[in-house]
């Protein structure tokens, strides 16, 4: 009878220092690095240009799925529009085709409808927010917004994923990248930007925005036309850079799904 006494001593004991809530540091498993995965996809609402007048949500959706991506910068979204079809909200489709959550800012009314920028994320929205982007009236332009969320990527971590598209004509470029830059300067948290922005690595736009974010490429491959490409115009940034580290940037050659190819971006979360 002794044995079996001393068994359940040793078990009661055991059990007791489990339960106890202390445990040395040396032996918790060691904190892995977190990786993301990020895409930044023009998708001309959802409409192959060599399809006529045709809308493809599953096209695009089929291309972000391939990805496996943490996040979505989205721009040329269709919400309740004639065109893509009243009653179709493209954001909250292309969220539930892809298994992710989704923010839609509006840019413009368009068709019966809204037409902006959206993000897509996988992990669950914590908060939202949108604000329109400056234009001078003096020259016009289309009204361009930013859609940004807030996100917790690791128990304690939570960063900003933003949205933007940016105007055709330079001096609106300007002022609405330093609109950017001082809306979220203030903010703790780091941040990470996708977005077409209508300019090219050598302007004094993508310029401006090296000073304050880290492009993840800067020999970066052209992202438009889809077929022989030959600008880069679509990218993706963070801040701070201590934060992230670029493991690999790629244009995905898709040349059926819309206008402009899609970049994925492998960053190491620091």
């Amino acid at each position: 009878m002794k044995k079996p006494l001393a068994l359940l001593l040793t078990f009661v004991s055991l059990l007791t220092q489990a339960n106890d809530g202390t445990q040395k540091t040396s032996d918790r498993p060691a904190k892995k690095t977190k990786n993301l995965t990020v895409m930044t996809y023009n998708i001309h609402h959802c409409n192959p240009p060599s399809a006529g007048t045709k809308i493809e949500v599953d096209a695009i959706a089929r291309v972000i799925t391939k990805e496996k991506p943490d996040f979505v910068a989205l721009q040329e979204v269709d919400v309740n529009t004639e065109r893509s079809g009243k009653g179709i909200n493209q954001a909250r489709e292309l969220a539930r085709l892809t298994g992710m959550h989704f923010f839609f800012s509006k840019a413009i009314d368009h068709q019966g409808g809204d037409y902006g920028v959206a993000v897509l994320s996988r992990f669950p929205i914590l908060d939202s927010t949108r604000f329109i982007l400056p234009v001078d009236p003096a020259i016009g332009g289309e009204t361009r917004t930013i859609a940004a969320v807030t996100v917790e990527i690791a128990k304690g971590k939570k960063i900003i994923f933003a949205s933007t598209h940016l105007d055709l004509k330079e001096a609106n470029r300007l002022s609405q990248s330093e609109q950017i830059v001082q809306h979220f300067e203030k903010s703790g948290l780091p941040m990470i930007m996708g977005g077409d922005f209508n300019a090219q690595a050598d302007s004094r736009v993508i310029r401006y925005l090296d000073q304050h974010f880290v492009r993840s490429c800067q020999d970066c491959a052209p992202t438009i036309p889809v077929v022989n490409p030959s600008r880069a115009i679509d990218f993706i940034m963070f801040k701070p850079g201590g934060t992230f580290k670029t493991l690999s940037t790629t244009v995905i050659d898709e040349q059926y799904a819309s206008d402009h190819l899609p970049v994925v971006v492998k960053l190491q979360v620091k």
